[in-house]
């Protein structure tokens, strides 16, 4: 593991709003969590319901970390956001949360400087400081679950766009016209790779069909299509072909246009494995630009589950390194 920081940073405070779950670790020099607490989120009691629960998760977190008090703190979410000023712009995640302070109302809930950053960026900064990028200097992640998300490290540098929401790698289109997407448009990667994408196409074509092992579930999900996949089901095969090639096009271009060292690959839809990994290298070395085909390797996440938390203290380290 990559020495980051000094090993006499102090600790910090990372946070991460999902739309599900809430999740709170301390984190030290080292990449390492301590004192996790996980609630769900109950996104429909609004903002302040929410962000009371998470702040006293976080006091919860240090007092069980024992690693004394905290210098900053963290939060990872997804956007639209403005980084730099800690707010929360419409997190479609998080209906009804417009124009929210987090950053602010978090300093006040500690004590200490909060530092807000989109939930995808924050992971690949973790990957690239504690997990598979660790010693990379170009770096593309995507997060490849519920839906698609992504980040990029340019010259050891975290990419954020000149409004603070660069890496929307989930919103490569990979077929004009086609699916709806989240972000309105039609097309878009996320539309046929992402978790619930998977599921929905899947949910569609087994209503014409009787002899598929899908056909026999009350609601199919991402992973039942991966693991009927794999046991040779030629519906499920169908879908998770589309989904792979849809996948590996996005990357392809993400390929051609960063020429990083490094694709890393993480979230729930990455848990089938060389299922997915096999067919996107394949097709990333065959479709992407020569040079940029031989240098780009293509690996899955390191950190798992933990990578928005560690990403987010990340963040937060990094601010306190600054001073």
């Amino acid at each position: 593991m990559q020495q980051a920081f000094p090993p006499d940073a102090p600790p910090v405070l990372a946070l991460d709003v999902g739309g599900t779950k809430l999740a709170v670790a301390v984190v030290t020099a080292d990449g390492t969590t301590h004192g996790w607490q996980l609630a769900p989120t109950r996104r429909e009691e609004g903002p302040e319901a929410v962000l009371k629960r998470l702040f006293e998760l976080g006091h919860t977190a240090i007092e069980a970390a024992g690693t004394g008090p905290v210098a900053a703190v963290g939060i990872s979410c997804g956007g639209p956001l403005d980084s730099a000023a800690g707010v929360l712009e419409c997190p479609p995640h998080l209906p009804g949360w417009v124009d929210v302070p987090i950053g602010a109302l978090a300093t006040e809930a500690f004590g200490a400087p909060a530092h807000l950053e989109n939930d995808a960026t924050a992971g690949a900064r973790a990957e690239h400081l504690f997990g598979a990028g660790a010693g990379v200097g170009t770096m593309v992640y995507l997060t490849v679950s519920t839906g698609i998300g992504g980040g990029a490290v340019i010259d050891g540098r975290l990419h954020h766009g000149s409004a603070g929401n660069g890496g929307e790698f989930g919103h490569v289109m990979v077929e004009r016209g086609g699916r709806p997407c989240s972000c309105g448009r039609r097309g878009c990667v996320e539309a046929y790779a992402s978790g619930s994408s998977i599921a929905e196409r899947a949910q569609e074509a087994v209503v014409d069909v009787t002899d598929s092992a899908l056909a026999r579930l009350d609601r199919v999900t991402a992973a039942d299509v991966s693991r009927a996949a794999a046991q040779g089901d030629p519906l499920a095969r169908r879908i998770w072909t589309e989904t792979t090639d849809a996948l590996g096009s996005a990357i392809t271009d993400l390929v051609n246009v960063f020429e990083p060292e490094l694709v890393v690959l993480g979230g729930g839809v990455t848990r089938s494995g060389s299922m997915l990994l096999d067919p996107i290298r394949t097709q990333v070395r065959r479709d992407a630009m020569g040079p940029a085909a031989r240098t780009a390797r293509i690996e899955l996440a390191r950190l798992g589950d933990a990578v928005c938390v560690v990403g987010a203290g990340a963040v937060a380290l990094e601010q306190v390194s600054r001073g």
